[in-house]
């Protein structure tokens, strides 16, 4: 019996690669390798233009991007696309913004390539949860402070607030929730009901984009200062004590100039 053998840069494959918070340059070096390798590029609405110059010319891009209330193609369409383009045309990348495996849906894409014995691979992100916090220099554990941080979901596939921010309010968590803008009232108000109005508040929006918005205050008054802002795009909601480290911080460096030179001049230096 005679066997056909499928060329290499034809074989099925599908490669999930996380494109990061925003800012392009913040992709990792194997997510750009994928991306020069790929045949196929479907893409989703958060990932920046900049991207693209990882590409091969010839790659095909579609984008199949989903924000809230505006979906281009449902889950089950996007999987179905996987198959049919990694079938037909071999490499597949499906870049998502962040990272894939978190709030990403990436697990289900990878499930149901491989219901179709496709070879896949994840290449992990650079997730908006801890990126842009630290570019806001905004620290989500602390010594002596906290023990933990919280990645949730503000709004769950019921369009309703996740339970777990009910748990999370009533500990000394910094608290990292994504998909939260419209849900920010419910979200202030189940953290005033936990005796927590003092507590400071982040509010980063287009994080690490040159249109980034940056509104901080605390539980009794940030809902009315990103309402006064009439901001959109997608959002990070930080809550916690690490907040005020990040506001000190601040304060600290523009609290006057330092005598640097009388700082260290006990300092011998080669």
């Amino acid at each position: 019996m005679s066997t056909i053998s499928v060329p290499q840069e034809r074989k099925p494959r599908l490669t999930l690669v996380g494109a990061g918070p925003g800012d392009p340059d913040l992709i990792t070096v194997k997510g750009s390798k994928a991306l020069r390798e790929a045949t196929v590029i479907l893409y989703d609405a958060l990932v920046h233009p900049g991207i693209f110059e990882h590409t091969s010319p010839g790659a095909i891009k579609r984008f199949v991007g989903k924000r809230s209330g505006l979906h281009s193609y449902s889950q089950e369409e996007i999987n179905e696309m996987i198959v049919r383009y990694a079938l037909s045309y071999g490499k597949v990348v499906r870049l998502k913004g962040g990272d894939p495996f978190v709030f990403g849906r990436g697990y289900e894409e990878i499930a149901y390539a491989e219901s179709f014995g496709i070879d896949t691979e994840v290449v992990p992100g650079v997730t908006s949860a801890t990126a842009l916090t630290a570019l806001k220099k905004i620290p989500l554990t602390t010594r002596g402070l906290n023990e933990s941080f919280w990645v949730l979901t503000g709004t769950t596939s019921e369009k309703k607030v996740s339970n777990d921010i009910f748990l999370a309010a009533q500990t000394k968590a910094t608290a990292v929730i994504l998909m939260g803008l419209k849900k920010l009232g419910e979200i202030v108000e189940i953290y005033r009901e936990a005796g927590k109005a003092h507590l400071p508040v982040a509010v980063i929006v287009n994080g690490s984009l040159p249109n980034e918005a940056f509104i901080t205050g605390t539980i009794a008054d940030i809902e009315a200062a990103v309402r006064a802002t009439c901001l959109s795009g997608p959002a990070l909601i930080v809550i916690g004590e690490a907040v005020k480290l990040r506001l000190d911080l601040n304060r600290d460096t523009t609290a006057g100039e330092t005598d640097v030179k009388g700082l260290f001049s006990e300092l011998a230096l080669p």
